[in-house]
C-alpha cells in the first residue's frame, strides 16, 4: 500500500528539504530515487546531497550515467531507476505516473504548483490502499495538516 507525502514548499526550496528525507530514509535502509525534469535542478540536488553535512555526504548517482544497481539514491528525470528503491521523491511539482512500486513517495511542490497537486491528491486518495498526507512548513519544522 503505497503511501504518498505531499509537502508544500513554502519556505525551503527541495534541495534544503531533500537531503533531511534521503538521510533519514537511508538509515531506515530505504534506497531512494529522486524524480526532477530539470537537468540545472538535479545538478542543484545533487550538490546538496554530496554536502548534507560536514561529516558526511549522500553517495548517489544520475540515472544513465553510473552503475546504478550499486546507487542508494538515484536521481532523473523521470521516477523509474535502477537502484531497486523503495522510496521515490518526485521534486519538481509535476505529478508522474508509475510509482505504483514505491512503498512512499513524497512530492514536493511550490505554490504556483498546487492545482497540479491538487488533482494529483483527489486521485490518489481515491485510490484503494493508497494512503495521503499533507504536510506543511510551521517555521523551521514541519506538521501534518492532513
Amino acid at each position: 500500500m503505497p503511501q504518498v507525502d505531499f509537502y508544500q514548499l513554502t519556505r525551503d526550496p527541495a534541495a534544503a528539504i531533500l537531503p533531511v528525507l534521503v538521510k533519514k530514509s537511508l538509515a531506515e535502509g530505504h534506497r531512494f530515487h529522486i524524480a526532477h525534469a530539470s537537468e540545472e535542478a538535479r545538478d542543484a540536488l545533487s550538490e546538496a546531497l554530496w554536502n548534507a553535512s560536514p561529516e558526511s555526504f549522500l553517495a548517489h548517482g544520475e540515472v544513465g550515467s553510473c552503475d546504478e544497481a550499486a546507487q542508494p539514491v538515484l536521481l532523473g528525470s523521470g521516477v523509474i531507476g535502477g537502484n531497486g528503491a523503495q522510496y521515490c521523491a518526485i521534486a519538481d511539482g509535476d505529478w508522474r505516473e508509475g510509482v505504483d512500486g514505491y512503498q512512499r513517495i513524497f512530492f514536493l511542490f511550490e505554490p504556483d504548483k498546487i492545482e497540479g497537486a491538487r488533482t494529483a491528491w483527489k486521485a490518489l486518495s481515491a485510490r484503494d490502499g493508497w494512503q495521503c498526507h499533507y504536510w506543511k512548513q510551521d517555521g523551521r519544522r514541519w506538521t501534518r495538516a492532513a
